[in-house]
């Protein structure tokens, strides 16, 4: 299996915060996120790809002395968004693959979770959180995605999305026709998780989730994230 990790958005809503930092590489426990999150992989035996875009240099200075990383570099990442990067590794799609945003914090738990989840494709999510979050989902009772939006009104929301999915090799083909077809009509102003959400629309594929059952994860889109997940780890530490 391979590891598909978007990394090259700027990050307008925590730039306020942050100077010229991508925020998957703000420390944690005095790691960057994005190297944390390699090293997880990595010892899952994930083959990595980083596609980098807004201070590659910091995200590969985050990363170095890693072995067995490959970059995707989007030169266009300051008017496109993560459909375009994926799309710069589209040759790299040759095998199982888990896809994640890189300023997502996540636990072996719950990537052991959703690689082991033998649906496909399927989506990690979490049914405890419905009010307060980024993108939400509207569910199935068997778990498909039958809603999703980040302005999806509360009574159409049971859960919220985590910031990770596996796709198999199975499916590879329909996601890679479906992503050319999307950039070759110059979306390339939405996410890459439109090209799972885009076979929802007329119910042409069944796209599943996984329910992370509550444990710790933090997406970082504000500052607010970020502090909640140097919290959780200081927490962490004092109960070992």
């Amino acid at each position: 299996m391979k590891a598909i990790l978007l990394a090259a958005g700027r990050g307008t809503r925590i730039a306020r915060n942050v100077e010229r930092v991508p925020k998957s590489t703000l420390p944690v426990d005095g790691v960057p996120l994005i190297r944390r999150s390699v090293q997880l992989l990595q010892e899952e035996g994930l083959e990595c790809i980083v596609c980098s875009g807004y201070e590659e240099g910091k995200i590969r200075d985050a990363l170095a002395g890693l072995d067995r990383i490959t970059y995707c570099y989007n030169p266009f990442y300051d008017i496109t968004n993560s459909i375009a990067s994926i799309w710069f590794a589209r040759q790299e799609m040759d095998d199982d693959l888990l896809v994640l945003n890189a300023d997502v914090f996540f636990s072996k738990e719950i990537l052991e979770q959703v690689m082991s989840d033998p649906r496909d494709p399927v989506m990690a999510i979490d049914y405890s959180r419905t009010v307060e979050g980024d993108y939400f989902f509207y569910t199935s009772l068997d778990g498909r995605i039958e809603k999703y939006g980040k302005g999806l009104p509360i009574e159409q929301r049971n859960c919220e999305y985590v910031g990770m999915a596996k796709i198999g090799k199975a499916f590879l083909p329909k996601f890679i026709t479906r992503m050319e077809e999307l950039v070759s009509h110059q979306k390339h102003s939405i996410w890459w998780e439109n090209i799972l959400y885009s076979f929802t629309d007329n119910k042409e594929e069944d796209i599943y989730t996984v329910d992370v059952g509550g444990r710790f994860w933090a997406e970082i889109d504000y500052f607010d994230d970020y502090a909640r997940i140097i919290d959780y780890v200081a927490k962490q530490k004092e109960t070992k």
